[in-house]
């Protein structure tokens, strides 16, 4: 089954590039485009693709106010999640580290080749985070700062980020949570990604030790059921 892609991107011959770019991927398929962040939330809301292509950039909404609000309204399907990956420049880091904090799967520079493109929407529709690597240290770092032992990690993730949390911090893999929470593994991914992401940790060991010395995780803390 291919891989649904929807384009987002207030310049039309942006769009029509990606899609051409795209078009020889058997696996892949361009389902829509927008060409705001408010068509972007409407659009992939009804046409509930697997990987929103999300510009950064745009007038009015922006990508990242686009990013947080798919996402909220996202949840009502917790198994069918939509994956955004940003695109931008490297004049974009600012919004980019904001887009990772609200929840967005990885961020892909423009002018990234046809490969990096296909197999960056590859990676996050299984899952995974893609992050350019020209720039991620830098990013990854930038978000790492943040976070000490007074972190209110609640107000970092959301309700479903929270409970994978607890359930990675009693030990569990993610087929038992998948089984647990009967989810599909590619969204049990999706979601240890984003937390690792949005607490700025380098794996699940990090964002562990993290929930316990911020308080969220305790040790007599009962399983999760």
């Amino acid at each position: 089954m291919a891989v649904t892609v929807m384009i987002v991107d207030d310049q039309a011959m942006v769009r029509a590039g990606i899609s051409m770019l795209l078009g020889p991927e058997e696996d892949l398929e361009v389902v829509g485009e927008a060409d705001s962040g408010t068509e972007a939330v409407t659009r992939a809301l009804q046409l509930r693709p697997d990987v929103v292509l999300m510009d950064v950039r745009m007038p009015g909404m922006d990508g990242v106010a686009a990013t947080r609000a798919l996402l909220a309204e996202n949840g009502a399907s917790p198994d069918r999640l939509i994956r955004v990956l940003i695109m931008t420049t490297f004049d974009d880091e600012d919004l980019v580290v904001d887009a990772l904090r609200a929840g967005a799967s990885g961020y892909l520079l423009k002018h990234a080749s046809p490969t990096e493109v296909a197999d960056a929407i590859r990676r996050v529709s299984q899952g995974d985070t893609w992050l350019d690597a020209t720039a991620a240290s830098r990013l990854v770092d930038r978000l790492r700062p943040r976070f000490t032992d007074q972190t209110d990690v609640p107000a970092l993730l959301s309700t479903r980020e929270q409970q994978v949390l607890r359930m990675i911090a009693a030990g569990m893999s993610n087929p038992e949570i998948r089984d647990l929470l009967v989810l599909s593994e590619a969204t049990v991914k999706t979601h240890v990604s984003r937390i690792l992401l949005k607490t700025g940790s380098r794996d699940r060991a990090a964002a562990v030790a993290l929930a316990y010395r911020s308080g969220f995780v305790r040790p007599d803390d009962p399983l999760p059921q």
